[in-house]
């Protein structure tokens, strides 16, 4: 009996109705307890019902802010997409260029992987007010805390990822005249894109943490932003929205991650290619 449960093969149908039953019972839940609350309270803003989220969420997307015109949903996705996207790329540019060097030239290791080891273990929220300070209330600030809030740890990945390549395959490309740079660029650089890619899908989930953390505090605009400005009224048919759309924005953004990787590196994916 146990060794069918563990050789047991899902179809395709199968696999999405049972990754479809926590989604159901989950809304099944939030649907019978919004039903109790607002059947006691109909102004009850805890839970509120799905047609008054909807009503919520689409005013935001649709019908322009009194004061400033701009339809608030858009603008505050756009402001926090640019902050996250520019907090991620530093971090995936450090991440290539420093794991690269610390992983293969031992010199650089020697120097800088002690360094990069203590600092992954400093809380990035921690430094909020340190950034704040040094680099004002602006743009800036808000980047830093999620290149250095993702970064150091994505460059000690690729620098171990580096360090786990065969010797045998460095001997051979020095063995064929490639230098330091060539062994690099032909060998290095495409054994470690499937890792990279992977590095920056794991990083998403804590850039987006620091990023509200950072829009909560000090900001005008951004989804972050608007969900802690919105919450002194207990607007919970903004908040929740707002939180179903940045899973939705984050889901996407690891799906088109997921397909690069397959299309840039088909041969780290083999169980995806059959």
């Amino acid at each position: 009996m146990r060794l069918r449960m563990i050789n047991a093969t899902v179809s395709r149908g199968g696999a999405l109705f049972l990754g479809g039953l926590p989604f159901l019972f989950v809304a099944i839940a939030y649907l019978i307890a919004s039903a109790q609350r607002l059947a006691a309270n109909p102004s009850d803003k805890l839970l509120p019902s799905p047609v008054q989220m909807w009503s919520a969420f689409l005013d935001l997307a649709t019908v322009p802010d009194k004061r400033s015109g701009d339809l608030i949903l858009w603008i505050d996705t756009y402001a926090s997409l640019l902050r996250l996207f520019a907090g991620v790329g530093v971090a995936t540019f450090a991440a290539l260029s420093l794991g690269i060097a610390i992983g293969f030239i031992p010199r650089v290791r020697a120097f800088l992987l002690p360094f990069v080891t203590v600092v992954c273990v400093i809380p990035p929220l921690a430094l909020l007010p340190i950034l704040f300070i040094a680099l004002g209330l602006g743009e800036t600030a808000k980047i830093t805390l999620i290149a250095v809030g993702v970064a150091p740890v994505m460059v000690r990945d690729i620098a171990n990822r580096v360090m786990e390549l065969p010797p045998e395959l460095v001997a051979k490309a020095q063995t064929l005249g490639g230098n330091s740079w060539t062994t690099i660029l032909r060998l290095v650089l495409p054994q470690i894109m499937p890792r990279l890619i992977t590095c920056v899908r794991l990083a998403l989930g804590p850039a987006w943490l620091f990023l509200i953390a950072a829009e909560a505090i000090a900001s005008t605009e951004g989804l972050g932003y608007r969900i802690f400005l919105v919450r002194r009224y207990l607007s919970m048919d903004v908040i929740l929205p707002y939180v179903a759309w940045i899973t939705l924005l984050a889901v996407i953004t690891d799906w088109l991650l997921v397909r690069l990787s397959q299309a840039m590196s088909p041969w780290a994916h083999p169980v995806e290619a059959r």
